[in-house]
Formats: C-alpha cells, sequence, structure tokens
C-alpha cells in the first residue's frame, strides 16, 4: 500500500456531530469561509442528533420553534412546539437547502483527537464500520451536545430484577412498544415525563392508566402550541419578515419570564401555583405534587403543549404520586408511605449521564487533557486547548439561540487569525479566578456532572443563559488579553494583536 493511502485526510475544520449544532454551525463555516476544507463527522447512522435518537411516544421540543429554529431559516409548520419527526424534516431541510450533504460523514465516531503545536493540527482518530481512520484538522468544533448517548441515567432500584414486567428508559424506547391497556408507572417528573404521560394516552393502543411518581416535584405550566401571533405577523408581514419579528418578540418574552421568576421567586411561585390549581381538577392536592422546594428556574420549567398534561390528570386516566421508593416488587413498586403502585411496565424518566465532546479523549502536546481543569470562555473555548470550539446552547431558553451568535463569533475569530497571519489560538485564565460550575442547575443531571465538566468564571468566563446578555458579549470586542495566537509559519508573529486593533 502506498505512502498517500496511509496519509490522513486533511481539513481546515472538523465539525463533531450532525445534531442541530453541528448542522447550524456547518452552515455559518461554510457560509463565511467557503473556500476552506470542512467536513461534519457524525457517529450515528442519520442526522439529527437527539431528535433521531429519542423513539419515546411524543417526543418533542421544550421550546417554541421559532427561538429553536434557526435564525437563518423560517420554521413553517403552524405548531410552535414540534414533534420529533417535524424537527427531523426541518434538518432534513436545511442540509438540502445549503448544500451540505457532502459534507456529512454518519458512521464516523469520534474516539480521540491529539493537538500538535508543533503542527498547529489536530490528530483526530475516527472508528467507522470499515475499523479505524485519522483525519487531521487545524481547526476542531465540537456539536456534540451534553450528554451521553450510550446509556441514559438510571439510579439503582432494589429488587429491580422481581419485577414481572418490562422496565424501560426513554433514551431506548423499542421501536413499536405495544403497551395498550397497562398500567404504566413513569418514574420521575422531568420534561420528558410531562411530554410521555399524555403521548401514552392518546389514540389506539393507550395505556389503561399512567402514574406520575415523583420525589421531588417541577413546574409546570400549560402553553400555547399554536403562536396565533407569530400567524399573525407571517400573514402581514411575509415568511422572512414574519419570523424574524415572532423571534425577537419570543426572546424577549422568554427573557421577560425568566428574569421575572428569578427576581421575585415568591410571587413567580403563587402565580404558578394559581395557574396549576385552574388547570387541575377540583380538590386535586396542587401543595403536595405541584409545589417544589427550589425556585423557579434553579432548574428548568417543563411546558405542557395546550396544557395536555394538565388534561389527563382531570379526566383521571393519569395520576401523579409523591413518594420515595423502597424497592421494585414483582408487580410494581413499593413506596416508603407503605402505598404500592401496581404496574405492568416500569418507565425510568430519571434522566441524562452528562457528556461533553462525546466522551472524545483530548490530548495537547502529549498530554492527556482532564475537562474539569480548564474553564469557558465566551461560551464556547477552553482554557488550555487549542483551536476547539464547543457549543453548548442554553438550558433556561431554547438552545439554539445561543448556537447562532456562538458560530458567528467563531468564523469572526477564525477570520481574524487568517488575517493576520495566525494558525492557533489559546486562551489563558486567571488561576486566581473565582469559578463555578459550568451548569449552575440544580438538576440532578448538572449536579452528577460537577466533577467531569469545565468550570465557569467572571467576565469573559462567565456561561451566561440569557440571549441579550450573550449577544452583547459574543458580538463585542473580539480581542482580549485572555486570547495567545500563534504561527507555525511566521515565527515574528506576535502572541497578540496588535494595539491598533485591540478593543
Amino acid at each position: 500500500m502506498s505512502a498517500s493511502q496511509h496519509r490522513p485526510e486533511e481539513f481546515d475544520i472538523v465539525i463533531i456531530g450532525a445534531g442541530i449544532s453541528g448542522i447550524g454551525a456547518a452552515r455559518y463555516i461554510v457560509e463565511a469561509f467557503p473556500d476552506k476544507r470542512v467536513v461534519v463527522l457524525e457517529g450515528r447512522d442519520d442526522i439529527g442528533g437527539t431528535w433521531d435518537l429519542f423513539k419515546y411516544p411524543g417526543i418533542r421540543s421544550d421550546s417554541d420553534l421559532h427561538t429553536f429554529g434557526y435564525e437563518f431559516k423560517p420554521w413553517k409548520d403552524r405548531a410552535a412546539i414540534a414533534e420529533a419527526p417535524k424537527i427531523l424534516d426541518y434538518l432534513r431541510e436545511t442540509i438540502e437547502e445549503n448544500d451540505l450533504g457532502g459534507l456529512v460523514r454518519l458512521g464516523h465516531n469520534v474516539r480521540r483527537a491529539e493537538w500538535s503545536s508543533a503542527d498547529a493540527r489536530w490528530t483526530i482518530d475516527v472508528r467507522t464500520a470499515d475499523g479505524h481512520k485519522r483525519v487531521t484538522a487545524n481547526w476542531i468544533f465540537a456539536g456534540t451536545g451534553y450528554y451521553s448517548y450510550d446509556e441514559g441515567y438510571t439510579p439503582y432500584f432494589e429488587g429491580r430484577e422481581d419485577f414481572a414486567g418490562d422496565i424501560i428508559h426513554p433514551q431506548h424506547w423499542p421501536e413499536g412498544y405495544d403497551y395498550a391497556d397497562k398500567k404504566v408507572v413513569v418514574i420521575g417528573s422531568g420534561a420528558t415525563a410531562v411530554t410521555l404521560i399524555p403521548s401514552l394516552l392518546t389514540g389506539e393502543g393507550a395505556a389503561a392508566h399512567v402514574t406520575m411518581l415523583q420525589r421531588t416535584p417541577t413546574y409546570v405550566l400549560p402553553w400555547p402550541k399554536v403562536d396565533f401571533l407569530a400567524l399573525l405577523l407571517t400573514r402581514l408581514f411575509g415568511e422572512r419578515r414574519g419570523y424574524v419579528m415572532t423571534r425577537f418578540n419570543n426572546i424577549w418574552i422568554d427573557r421577560g419570564v425568566v428574569k421575572s421568576l428569578r427576581t421575585f421567586p415568591r410571587l413567580g411561585r403563587a402565580l404558578i401555583r394559581r395557574i396549576n390549581k385552574k388547570s387541575l381538577p377540583k380538590g386535586f392536592d396542587v401543595d403536595t405534587h405541584f409545589n417544589p422546594p427550589y425556585d423557579p428556574w434553579d432548574q428548568r420549567l417543563c411546558l405542557s403543549p395546550d396544557g395536555d398534561f394538565f388534561a389527563v390528570l382531570r379526566e383521571g386516566s393519569a395520576s401523579i404520586v409523591t413518594d420515595r421508593i423502597t424497592r421494585f416488587t414483582e408487580s410494581g413498586i413499593q413506596l416508603e408511605s407503605g402505598e404500592h403502585l401496581d404496574a405492568d411496565v416500569i418507565v425510568t424518566a430519571t434522566g441524562l449521564n452528562v457528556r461533553l465532546l462525546g466522551g472524545i479523549d483530548l490530548v495537547v502536546d502529549g498530554e492527556p487533557v482532564n475537562l474539569a481543569d480548564s474553564v469557558v470562555y465566551r461560551g464556547t473555548l477552553l482554557s488550555g486547548i487549542p483551536n476547539l470550539a464547543i457549543a453548548i446552547g442554553y438550558t433556561t431558553s431554547s438552545w439554539t439561540l445561543k448556537i447562532g451568535i456562538l458560530c458567528r463569533y467563531f468564523c469572526k475569530l477564525v477570520g481574524h487569525m487568517d488575517a493576520f497571519g495566525y494558525d492557533s489560538v489559546v486562551v489563558e485564565a486567571d488561576p486566581a479566578m473565582e469559578t463555578r460550575p459550568v451548569m449552575d442547575l440544580s438538576s440532578g443531571y448538572a449536579q452528577r456532572a460537577r466533577e467531569t465538566t469545565p468550570k465557569q468564571g467572571t467576565g469573559m468566563w462567565q456561561m451566561l443563559m440569557s440571549y441579550p446578555q450573550d449577544a452583547k458579549l459574543l458580538r463585542g470586542p473580539l480581542l482580549d488579553d485572555a486570547l495567545r495566537f500563534g504561527s507555525t509559519t511566521d515565527e515574528t508573529a506576535p502572541a497578540a494583536a496588535p494595539e491598533s486593533i485591540r478593543a
């Protein structure tokens, strides 16, 4: 075999992941740099990420698609909160309309990436169906999401092996699974449970009864599935302008809701309780089942499209039990209160395992990287790791809002490096800076990830969760003292930009 056949493929930018982040990043990058060699490596056999992985009934967005969709591609469907098949269609249209199909390589699972400062390049090990291969790149853009695709989080339940029925985690829902006329217990109270429960009770093949078993209540609000203002604006101003206006309006409404609830938590709690009480059957124990021990937006608030979750509670086809599990039994779940829940099927909607960068092993100049030692800069670069950007969206509003402004910042940074002859950049954090977890939430998945994920700090090192604040941060001056530029071709190139162009 010739040497050329052993030589790794060379790219300028490798995008890892063909989900909503990676596809969006590909569009921004190709538009900004039409002459660069760009590839999208996707480990699974189809595009879509989350929206292709999860198959449980009712899988949908938990944000409106006018902000969850891309700024460059209007969301045309009547439903503002949409199910996974519609989101997948939207992503496939994005690939087709922007001629990105030739960039995407499916079944290319990135396992390891090694950076060489001498070459200013990453060497990336990829696993495929045919074996292993290597590619090299000057930049890695990681659109890998924030959780493990391999396995969801399920705590240990004593007696699990005694249960005679099926135990399913929503992340691994069997396609075509028959739950008709069965008694189902869903363990968990987050967005997955709130989505799954009404879907299990809809149409032919519905479950006989579904019980939500929660240890801790969650804030849940009914929300219109159709955004009638969006339809009006589109009719009056056209598809493109109507979408822009709707997006602007929803960004600020979302920001106002989050800020108000966090500024006035007692008032917010009272308002949510009032809405819940009005949505639930008369005499329902709101203070037991809808009274979280934390303030609104300490964890993500769940939306119920057109109040479907509350509707099945009113009808009596679903119920809520707030208690702790003692053990699984042959026929269900024994609770600490002494109550026993009979079940044919138990669904463990107990969360995700957080895993940034898809679990890829990173090595910089021969030294393995521990992500927990790094600090996030402007929400995308990591201290001590050259030429690597990550895409982490918002947890308190639409994920994709951040991806757009983050990608524009990335393109601006790469364009600056090209203009001044740099081929590497790394950010350095002040070791004296006070830091805290990058996912600063009280949710279980965020708490479990504290020892394996990067930190955030202050100023440019904050992981902001507000689109207006982030837009100011990422659209502001490009350069500051944290950035260290380098060049392997010009030894006289300065480590930082000349004063004449510095912010």
